[in-house]
């Protein structure tokens, strides 16, 4: 089994967490008290603590498109990735980066979305055809 990363960060309102992640993301939801709550997230451990979110920038260069720095990512399988986009734009959820494909016929050619959960913290999205491409270069 590969290993699983653990991140924990703030959010404003666990409430509005909790839906963000567990219904519109579709995230199985873990452990909580009062003041934070675990979510699977993709197969990785996320931990949404009471506070205020770290300060982001559009300062990261991807291609031609300046991104959230810094911001969780997860990688997934194409049509899992696919599924998700169609689930966010149901949702009615605002894009950062709306979903579309970066490096195309390159090597690490990707699927890509950008878009903050409701505290703001910033999550980018990738899909992969073949996830052994990931480290391509």
């Amino acid at each position: 089994m590969p290993s699983i990363f653990h991140l924990a960060f703030h959010v404003h309102d666990l409430d509005a967490s909790r839906h963000f992640y567990g219904t519109v993301l579709g995230c199985g939801e873990g452990r909580s008290t009062d003041t934070w709550v675990d979510f699977d997230f993709f197969g990785h451990q996320i931990s949404l603590h009471l506070g205020t979110p770290f300060a982001t920038t559009n300062t990261g260069k991807v291609g031609e498109h300046m991104v959230p720095m810094p911001h969780l990512g997860v990688i997934l399988q194409m049509a899992q990735w696919q599924a998700l986009a169609d689930r966010l734009t149901e949702n009615n959820v605002a894009f950062v980066l709306p979903p579309g494909i970066r490096f195309a016929g390159q090597p690490g050619e990707q699927a890509t979305m950008f878009f903050c959960d409701p505290s703001g913290n910033p999550i980018e999205v990738k899909g992969f055809a073949d996830l052994d491409t990931v480290f391509a270069h």
